[in-house]
């Protein structure tokens, strides 16, 4: 099959994709170059960092297959996918986990002031009284999105010591009850904000979740407590929490790990804040989490070759989601 590979995935993968495809990487390419190639790919597999709309999929007729090395589908025009009836797949696991570790290391830098500490001694000062933080243990960690990333945040707190709480978008007394089980209390949303030490927001970008965390919302956090976002940037009001980081006191400090405007050369409004960490999207980027993405990859693209052909897959890597995906579930972003 004809493969383009617009993002950057790793690169064994593409190897070995290379052996029985034809394949071209263009993940260096401007967005003409791109489009150049498009007429003839198959098979088109991308990341979060490529805007996949209507007008570059019409550019390729004999497209079939998008692969979408992640679980995030908001850079995807899913009304044009549906209508064409392309298949889509997601590989949401691998990056999952990667970026639930992303969410743990970003509370524990920010608790423990350890990006302060690092540069008082890079300037060759001895601060050791001036960078007191404070424990994980019996704090509460809120989680908006108690997906598949959620999940997972959750229990590393739990194991932690701390008392997690957290919101889903369709809140059941079922819901309720199954995560009591794991001793995750699910309430509403503006309970989770009013009520966290650390806010971890894990939800996907959509008309119902940008600028969910705004001015009214910081407003409500407890005094002291932190923010942390590995989601999308849009879900965030960047200027709203810069607002609350400089004034008032109620945020001690966050980590976002997205943002609203992302690429080399656009600054965050929050770049000059010392009580900020800012990362360039890196939450799944875990060497083995790319090495098992590119794997499953492999399998998707393999499996549906197979089944163009008429044969069917022996069997497909737990995760990797199925064939004939036109009504793609809404979960957590990577």
């Amino acid at each position: 099959m004809k493969i383009l590979i617009a993002s950057p995935i790793d690169m064994d993968a593409v190897k070995e994709l290379a052996k029985n495809h034809d394949v071209k990487d263009v993940t260096t390419a401007t967005r003409e170059e791109i489009n150049s190639q498009m007429p003839d790919c198959e098979v088109l597999v991308f990341r979060s960092g490529i805007d996949i709309s209507a007008e570059l999929m019409e550019r390729a007729p004999h497209l079939k297959l998008l692969v979408r090395a992640g679980s995030g589908i908001d850079n995807i025009d899913m009304i044009y996918v549906r209508e064409r009836g392309l298949e889509l797949v997601r590989i949401p696991e691998p990056g999952a986990q990667a970026v639930a570790e992303m969410a743990f290391a970003f509370m524990l830098t920010l608790s423990r002031n350890l990006f302060k500490a690092d540069h008082s001694m890079r300037q060759g000062k001895w601060t050791k009284y001036e960078h007191e933080g404070y424990l994980l243990k019996n704090k509460t960690l809120g989680i908006v999105g108690v997906g598949n990333i959620g999940t997972r945040v959750a229990e590393m707190g739990l194991v932690w010591g701390m008392k997690v709480i957290g919101c889903i978008e369709h809140l059941t007394a079922e819901r309720k009850s199954e995560f009591a089980q794991k001793n995750i209390s699910l309430m509403d949303f503006d309970d989770v904000v009013s009520q966290a030490d650390y806010l971890s927001i894990h939800v996907p970008l959509k008309d119902s979740t940008r600028n969910l965390i705004g001015a009214e919302e910081f407003a409500k956090m407890k005094y002291g407590s932190y923010l942390i976002n590995l989601a999308r940037g849009g879900i965030v009001d960047e200027m709203a929490l810069r607002e609350g980081l400089v004034n008032g006191g109620r945020i001690r400090a966050a980590a976002l790990d997205v943002h609203k405007n992302e690429g080399a050369g656009k600054l965050s409004p929050l770049v000059n804040l010392p009580n900020v960490i800012l990362t360039p999207h890196v939450g799944a980027m875990a060497v083995d989490a790319q090495r098992e993405i590119g794997r499953r990859a492999i399998d998707i693209i393999n499996d549906f070759e197979k089944s163009q052909r008429g044969i069917q897959p022996a069997g497909r890597r737990v995760g990797t989601g199925p064939l004939n995906v036109h009504m793609i579930q809404e979960v957590d972003n990577d």
